[in-house]
């Protein structure tokens, strides 16, 4: 059956429902502590593009920059007058930053637990907003934006792992896309600061890097991952078996947790046998996991957002918001990307993940398609966008973001974090970020440039791209929708492709265990 056997889904949803317990406000509250690095990741991304457009940030920093846009010594299409390469390797450093750290954090998640990462990405997330506030000189201003970059790493490898061993298998998606949904309140929040940072000549972009999102809830989830509980799984995986069932018991809220403990044992016992992650990653039976590790995070990039959220102002300016365009349409698309983000945590663990993906993907081809025809007509050398048509990419737009929200947005995130065996887990959640932050990078320092080569053509670029990611979620990525997350080989053992890799039928999977006890 392509996507998946239907099968093998009922027998992991079986086992799962031996579990016992349900979502308790003692684990809704922690994984919110935890989502915090989402905010954190959301206002560092969200706050460089206003701080590096503010005048007195580029007359101190760069003052090439800043001679030359007010100067306007060259001009240049509307595709192509934003193309400023050392702006972009500023803005970009702080990805590369996270694509090192994280293999780091991979070994402290391992070794120490996640709670170990969550902390140590706080605190580099309060270093770097400290010395890019204060910065004096462009080597504080990098050393600020590396700090951040480490505090990204050490936050997306592990807040996700942490959000998804901590649920319950029924609701282990909705409580997992809080990272996502934190990701996006922080955007939109940096987009409102900065709105309100430019009109302080002086020192606005100094204000951006101290306040709302840059400061506090990276101090919160500091001392909140100080009391946070380590997961049953990390605990078990580092023997701690009667702490590990006593954190579990309490995050089900029942005693009745044998069927869940044994199931989290024998994976620990498993682990045990494969001492090297990242060398038992690239081995043939967790080849499957591998390609999602590496696809999905690539696909959630290639979806084409950042283009989208490139031409969101300049739609605004021609609907005639003048100055405020840029406020408008940061308003515009942080309530629909949040509203479809909490659309997402209620529909993933009742619709599955394959069904918000494809339709997701369908719908942003579609507005991809749109926004490109419109703007290769109407829109370029000597041509203004009129109101309808502009009222039109709006609507198009907005309908882009929202189906964002609600599949690749919060999916590209859950679904890697969710699939690997214990002992590959953090190695592979490491992957799974530094290739979200190698095509974060890649499309922050090649996107102007495809922009000025493409024109309008980027849109359909990345709609073509839409049209490949969402074949490979048809035909390659199984339901993973309440199954265990230490039972989830039993879906690619069983999956019409995917078993040709991994072969083994249920009965020998659980004859292996056996043998590993």
């Amino acid at each position: 059956m392509i996507g998946g056997c239907v099968r093998v889904v009922e027998f992991s949803k079986k086992k799962a429902q031996r579990y016992q317990g349900g979502v308790t406000l003692y684990v809704v509250v922690a994984c919110m502590v935890a989502a915090l690095g989402g905010s954190v990741f959301g206002y560092d991304i969200g706050i460089s593009g206003g701080v590096t457009s503010m005048d007195p940030f580029l007359e101190k920093f760069f003052p090439a920059v800043y001679y030359r846009k007010h100067l306007q010594i060259f001009q240049d299409s509307a595709y192509c007058k934003y193309n400023n390469q050392g702006l972009v390797v500023f803005t970009s450093s702080l990805y590369v930053a996270g694509l090192v750290s994280t293999m780091g954090a991979s070994n402290v998640t391992s070794k120490y637990g996640r709670k170990a990462s969550i902390i140590s990405g706080g605190i580099s997330f309060l270093v770097g907003s400290a010395l890019n506030a204060s910065a004096m000189n462009l080597t504080m201003l990098i050393s600020g934006r590396v700090m951040l970059g480490v505090g990204i790493g050490f936050a997306n490898q592990a807040v996700p792992l942490y959000l998804s061993e901590l649920a319950h298998p029924e609701s282990r998606g909705g409580l997992n896309i809080m990272f996502q949904l934190f990701t996006t309140l922080g955007i939109f929040a940096a987009n409102m600061v900065n709105y309100r940072a430019q009109k302080l000549k002086t020192w606005g972009w100094r204000l951006s890097w101290t306040l709302g999102l840059a400061a506090a809830p990276a101090l919160l989830m500091t001392i909140g991952g100080i009391f946070l509980p380590e997961t049953p799984n990390s605990l078990i995986e580092r023997g701690h078996l009667e702490k590990g069932r006593a954190v579990l018991e309490k995050i089900r809220g029942t005693k009745n947790v044998e069927a869940e403990y044994g199931d989290m044992v024998d994976a620990s016992e498993t682990a045990k046998a494969h001492t090297h992650p990242f060398r038992n990653i690239f081995e043939r039976r967790n080849r499957p996991q591998l390609v999602m590790a590496i696809c999905m995070p690539m696909f959630q990039i290639m979806t084409g957002i950042n283009s989208i959220l490139f031409y969101a102002p300049v739609l605004f300016g021609s609907l005639g918001f003048g100055a405020n365009a840029s406020l408008y349409s940061s308003v515009m698309i942080g309530a629909v990307l949040a509203a479809s983000t909490v659309l997402s945590i209620v529909t993933v663990d009742r619709l599955g993940r394959r069904a918000l993906l494809l339709s997701g993907g369908i719908v942003m081809i579609i507005c991809q398609f749109v926004v490109g025809i419109i703007l290769a007509l109407k829109f370029g050398e000597h041509k203004v966008l009129s109101k309808g048509f502009s009222a039109l990419l709006v609507a198009a737009i907005s309908l882009f973001v929202a189906a964002f929200g609600w599949s690749w947005g919060p999916l590209g995130w859950t679904i890697p974090s969710e699939i690997f065996p214990l002992e590959t887990r953090s190695a592979g959640q490491a992957i799974t970020v530094s290739v979200n932050l190698l095509f974060t990078f890649s499309i922050a320092q090649a996107f102007l440039s495809l922009l000025c080569i493409f024109r309008y053509g980027i849109f359909i670029f990345f709609s073509c791209w839409l049209c490949i990611m969402t074949t490979f979620v048809y035909f390659f990525l199984p339901e993973t929708k309440g199954v265990p997350i230490d039972e989830m080989i039993f879906q690619w053992r069983n999956h019409w492709f995917w078993k040709q890799i991994v072969p083994g039928t249920d009965e020998e999977l659980q004859n292996e265990r056996v043998i590993d006890l």
